[in-house]
This record gives C-alpha cells, sequence and structure tokens, in this order.
C-alpha cells in the first residue's frame, strides 16, 4: 500500500530555486513521486510511496522557513498514481492572476468538515464551487453554485459579472483540498464581501470525516493524479482520464461515438487538428508497447 499525501502551504519563500533541487533528490532517495510546484508564495503539490518516504518528505517540507505548519491530507493507493518525481518553479503555487491576492495577510473563515452541513444548509448563505467545469462535472455539494470556469483565473470575472446576486448573502466556498479558496475568500474580502467562509481541508477533508450517510456531497472528487477520483473515505473512483485532453471520463463517457482510446472524449472531440489526433494516437501506440514490453519481461 502506498501513501498519497496532498499539501500546500503558503509563506514567503526568497529563493525558491534554491529549494528546487534538494527537494528533488530527496524524493528521488526516498523513491517518491508526484508534484510540487515552487513559487515566492510557498509551496503546493501531491506525492506519493512509501509511507516511510513520504514522512521523511513531509519532514523536509516542514523544516523550510516558515513551514513548520504546514498541513496534508493522506490517503493510500494500491498502485503508484504517478509516472516520475516533478518539482516545478512557478509564479504562483495556485494561478489566479491576481497580483494583489495575499493569502498570508488574510482569508476567510475556516468552518471543520463536521461543521459544514450546517453552514451551507442555512438559507442565507450562497454556496461557491471555486473549480473548474471539469472537476465540477464529477461530483460537487447539493445546491451549489457553478461559475462554469474553464481555469481559475476565469474566477474574478466570473464574480464581477455576477457579484450582486450575493448581495445580503454570506459566501461559502470550497475546492478539492482548500488551496484555492484560500486566495479565492481573500479575493472576496478584499471586493467587500464581509463574511465570506471555507472549508477547511478542502473537499478531500470533508469526504474523509464526513460519513456517506449524512454527506451532501454528490458523485466523486477529481484528484490530479493517477486515481483520476475519489469517493467517501478517500477510496478510488470509477472515473479514467482521457489522455487527449485530461478530462475525467466514465465506463459510459467511454460507450459514446466520440471516444477513441487515447486520441478523444466527448469533451474534445471539437478540439483537436487531425494532426493532434494523429499525434495521441501515437503516443497511445508507444504506451501499449511499452506496457506489452513490461508484461513479457515479468513473466520471463
Amino acid at each position: 500500500m502506498l501513501t498519497v499525501a496532498a499539501l500546500y502551504h503558503f509563506t514567503r519563500f526568497p529563493d525558491p530555486t534554491a529549494l528546487r533541487g534538494p527537494l528533488a533528490e530527496l524524493c528521488i532517495a526516498q523513491d517518491v513521486k508526484g508534484s510540487l510546484l515552487l513559487a515566492n508564495e510557498g509551496i503546493n503539490g501531491t506525492i506519493a510511496g512509501p509511507a516511510e518516504g513520504v514522512a521523511n518528505v513531509l519532514a523536509h517540507l516542514r523544516a523550510l522557513p516558515g513551514c513548520a505548519a504546514l498541513e496534508h491530507k493522506e490517503s493510500y493507493a494500491t498502485k503508484m498514481p504517478f509516472g516520475r518525481m516533478k518539482v516545478k518553479l512557478k509564479r504562483e503555487i495556485v494561478t489566479m492572476g491576481q497580483p494583489d491576492i495575499d493569502p498570508i495577510a488574510r482569508v476567510g473563515s475556516y468552518v471543520a468538515a463536521q461543521d459544514w452541513n450546517a453552514l451551507i444548509a442555512s438559507p442565507d448563505v450562497a454556496l461557491i464551487d471555486t473549480r473548474n467545469d471539469y472537476e465540477i462535472g464529477i461530483g460537487t455539494f447539493h445546491g451549489a453554485v457553478d461559475p462554469d470556469i474553464r481555469t481559475f483565473r476565469d474566477f474574478p470575472k466570473w464574480w464581477e459579472a455576477h457579484k450582486d446576486e450575493y448581495l445580503g448573502k454570506r459566501i461559502a466556498m470550497f475546492c478539492t483540498g482548500g488551496i484555492r479558496c484560500e486566495k479565492s475568500t481573500n479575493y472576496l474580502l478584499g471586493q467587500g464581501v464581509t463574511e465570506v467562509y471555507h472549508l477547511k481541508g478542502g473537499i478531500l477533508k470533508y469526504l474523509e470525516d464526513v460519513p456517506a450517510e449524512t454527506s451532501m456531497w454528490d458523485g466523486e472528487c477529481y484528484v490530479f493524479d493517477g486515481r483520476v477520483s475519489v469517493g467517501h473515505g478517500l477510496v478510488p473512483g470509477d472515473y479514467d482520464t482521457c489522455h487527449a485532453c485530461g478530462r475525467p471520463i466514465s465506463a459510459v463517457d467511454k460507450q459514446r461515438s466520440e471516444y477513441e482510446r487515447g486520441a478523444c472524449c466527448h469533451h474534445c472531440a471539437a478540439e483537436y487538428s487531425e494532426t493532434d489526433r494523429n499525434r495521441f494516437r501515437e503516443r497511445q501506440r508507444q504506451l501499449d508497447l511499452a506496457g506489452a514490453r513490461s508484461k513479457a519481461q515479468v513473466s520471463e
């Protein structure tokens, strides 16, 4: 069994470049794979590997300047959900494109998973999902507003167009692990909204702590690794990934006429040229060949 750790932490890294090499080397030495983003504003990512290896990487991260309070959400996988380890330098650890946003200065009020149902059931609360359209498409909370955005960058524009609809409302926001809400709640506070709340630990913490019998969650939660989605108890879900566009697809989606393994799904049928499709088909062919060689070596 492999340990999967989703994490983020906002802090000031004067020189994230200097942190990249030692962090990548440690992950590789500990047989840990995944993706970590470093920026001046902090760190974000998900890693997976042996329990001891993941624990050693987390200990290293918490020893970095300003990261002693770094929290993580832990789940498990029977097979490695990542192909390799990537440590990348970014301008933002979650991209909103708003230079004045500062989650370190202030954010909305945190609400624990066990208190979330009572809050979002209140008639004076507007519940807003801050995730992208393809994530919301496989699961969200009862009654949540879907901004129908392709990327988190689009959220401020959506809010500007719809803010009058939420006058006099308390705003409750949620996302996968909590990081987007650190920025979106800071943004709304800066826009003059006085009561803003967000789900502490995100959907992952809710699905971990709240039993399915009392849950207000519908569907599954998209995750950014090979599991594709998880359900209550953070057990792996039933979705796969379209290897052309990266969006989640179900077994029913694979029966649609637009679907071609590795090359196309109904989400992206009109998004790529035939040249792109041929490139995707060749990539899938190479993956199939590599898989066949691997199985042959094991059987030998």
